[in-house]
């Protein structure tokens, strides 16, 4: 067909009411693209409404990730669309900002020399937590790697020692060929504990996970004591083992809430330190970061220098183009807030974890695992009597789900994968009245529960 003969959409079709138009009268397609064009208005209505079916994000208490944003938020995203982060020559003031974010948050986490504008900040940013705890083992395995070739030593079995790490540790070791070590559990416990260390490092240890925020629980993990089992093992093994940690959620928590808590660079054993800037760091879905101690702890072979203004750009990432518009937003939130913002969302944050932990234990069912305190504003309880309640938490996060609430349930790590536990997320913009009306619901739920959920028959009255 010559171009001149093709149709544009009637004037007609562009009048017509959008549910009467002839987009919205037939299935839309899924496996082959349409012929012809549609009136935008139209396209937009057909897909605003199927994404209707998706669940309601500010009742998603199962993720860590931020579901609010204000508007200028959207407008900085909205004005980046268009620029890609990745081409520094071309957006250097992206790249400006990018790098001004690393420094600040090397300031954050005590990287030496970063309070007084001395030490050179190493760092990037990423797609996410997920990415920037890759490159941290990357680092890890690349510098373990160099010094057992300089000892003229084999470098074909590494090893990384963690305790209950996110999923994306699991990655980690099969795309880079690497052992994880993940230690079990100990009855009562909810994370990594020192001394069981021992038993898992040796000459192919690249490094040991210490997570800031346990996915399953959402408390700390001991830094500072892992750090110090581990000095110990080199006292008398001669082993050094650096230390990751994976702050995805408690990199942007433990510095505004709990202050006198040591986990991260001024301890000399933690080379590196990954975060999601989309998790408690307030900015949109898509950013994460790696910040290392000192640049030595970043093997130069795997850093690509890139030129703008003039200046040399390091560039270390496992993704390529993206747009620039979420590390904007970052750093629009670094300004907004300040220390004192970021403190004021996360206490609030905590006290209304807190709030609802009291809630759940006033409830009767419930054990609390953690309360809302010392770690992530979160709450995470488990039922008393499993094979009494006559229910399970699965059944609970089902009968919350009516409601629109997605709490979920989910049994811990090896070896107390026994216990399931329900787990709720308290992120900036959920507030306590909102957390007072899922208590009531939980509430409600549990009298049916406990009853047994009527049948159709007893919902409309009838009795036989």
């Amino acid at each position: 067909m010559a171009l001149h003969e093709m149709k544009a959409p009637k004037s007609a079709d562009a009048a017509t009411d959008v549910f009467a138009s002839a987009l919205s009268e037939r299935v839309l397609p899924k496996h082959r693209m349409p012929e012809e064009p549609n009136i935008p208005a139209v396209v937009y209505a057909m897909l605003h409404n199927e994404l209707l079916l998706d669940g309601n994000s500010a009742q998603n208490l199962a993720t860590f990730c931020t579901t609010w944003t204000d508007d200028e938020v959207r407008r900085l995203m909205d004005e980046c669309l268009d620029k890609n982060m990745i081409d520094k020559d071309e957006y250097p003031q992206t790249a400006e900002i990018e790098s001004r974010c690393v420094n600040i948050l090397a300031d954050l986490w005590n990287a030496p020399g970063s309070a007084t504008g001395e030490g050179t900040a190493i760092g990037c940013s990423t797609t996410g937590s997920s990415e920037a705890a890759m490159l941290g083992g990357l680092a890890l395995k690349w510098r373990w790697r160099e010094k057992r070739r300089k000892e003229g030593k084999p470098t074909d079995r590494p090893n990384l020692v963690c305790g209950p790490v996110q999923i994306c540790w699991d990655k980690f070791a099969r795309y880079f060929d690497v052992e994880l070590r993940q230690i079990p559990l100990e009855p009562g416990a909810t994370g990594l504990r020192p001394h069981q260390l021992k038993e898992y490092v040796d000459e192919n240890t690249i490094g040991v996970v210490a997570i800031l925020g346990v996915t399953y629980t959402c408390d700390y993990e001991p830094v500072a004591e892992l750090a110090a089992e581990l000095d110990r093992i080199q006292q008398e093994t001669g082993l050094d083992v650096p230390i990751h940690v994976d702050a995805a959620s408690g990199g942007f928590v433990a510095p505004f809430l709990h202050r006198d808590l040591v986990w991260d660079f001024r301890l000399p054993r933690v080379s590196s330190i990954n975060a999601s800037g989309h998790k408690f760091g307030l900015a949109p879905l898509g950013v994460g970061w790696a910040v290392w101690r000192t640049a030595d702890l970043l093997p130069e072979d795997l850093v690509f220098r890139v030129s703008y203004l003039g200046g040399d750009m390091p560039t270390f990432a496992l993704n390529f183009s993206r747009p620039g518009g979420e590390i904007v937003a970052q750093y629009y939130n670094f300004l907004r807030l300040g220390r004192v913002g970021y403190r004021r969302v996360q206490e609030a944050c905590a006290l209304t974890a807190q709030y609802l932990a009291e809630q759940i234990a006033e409830m009767g069912p419930f054990t609390l695992l953690y309360d809302g305190q010392g770690g992530l504003p979160a709450v995470s309880y488990t039922l008393t009597d499993p094979e009494g309640a006559g229910f399970s938490l699965y059944d609970l996060s089902d009968q919350l789900r009516m409601r629109g609430w997605q709490v979920p349930s989910y049994p811990l790590p090896p070896d107390r994968q026994e216990t399931v536990i329900q787990r709720v997320l308290i992120r900036h913009g959920i507030g306590r009245d909102e957390v007072d009306l899922l208590a009531q619901d939980i509430r409600r739920c549990l009298e049916r529960l406990e009853k047994g959920v009527p049948s159709d028959a007893d919902r409309a009255g009838f009795h036989h």
